[in-house]
């Protein structure tokens, strides 16, 4: 049971970081938890659904032009790579945090569709259009929607998805070497907790 415990916890883990460790979903995670949003919040109802985000107040050229730069950027197309390659991942992490049995893979795929069902990727969209209005001035925006037209931004789009999955796996293998190489350290410059952990382990087991 343990050992299921902190497979799932990965699991659960892995969900939040890759939903907030991207720009996109920081920055809107980051505006959804200013003042005004807060005091909005107090007045709705709880939802299950994605934060709201304020959309008044927006000049329509403006909107209309970060809708375009989003469109520009790929945002959507980068958004269901970086999540399909993650998946990759969760999915057996997912599996082996569950009991074995014939149940598990049907249960792991009707999670995911629910999971898909769940985030619509176009309201991402109307979430980050206030943030862009926040943080870039209309000329800014006209700015980036130049880069973007150019070829050199349109192969930053392109290559973007497989750059992000490289520094993805490079960036998990490093974190494991540390990691190992930080308990492997620790355990040697503390025997008493060797001890304690291997008893612990066969503790585990035995149960």
């Amino acid at each position: 049971m343990e050992r299921i415990r902190e497979d799932l916890m990965k699991f659960h883990v892995a969900v939040v970081l890759f939903l907030f460790a991207h720009p996109l979903f920081a920055q809107t995670q980051h505006n959804s938890q200013s003042p005004v949003l807060q005091k909005e919040d107090q007045r709705s109802t709880p939802s299950t659904s994605a934060p709201a985000v304020e959309q008044s107040k927006i000049d329509p050229a403006k909107e209309a032009d970060i809708r375009r730069l989003l469109d520009l950027a790929g945002t959507t197309s980068l958004m269901t790579q970086l999540m399909q390659g993650m998946e990759k991942d969760l999915k057996p992490m997912m599996a082996r945090a569950l009991p074995a049995g014939d149940y598990r893979d049907k249960l792991v795929d009707l999670f995911f569709l629910k999971f898909h069902s769940k985030l619509e990727l176009p309201h991402l969209l109307d979430m980050a259009v206030p943030v862009y209005d926040k943080y870039y001035s209309h000329e800014e925006i006209k700015g980036l929607i130049q880069f973007y037209g150019t070829p050199l931004g349109q192969k930053m789009v392109s290559v973007m998805p497989k750059m992000s999955v490289e520094l993805q796996n490079a960036g998990r293998q490093w974190g494991e070497g540390i990691g190992r190489d930080s308990m492997r350290e620790v355990l040697s410059e503390h025997p008493d907790l060797g001890k304690a952990l291997s008893d612990a382990t066969k503790s585990a087991q035995s149960n």
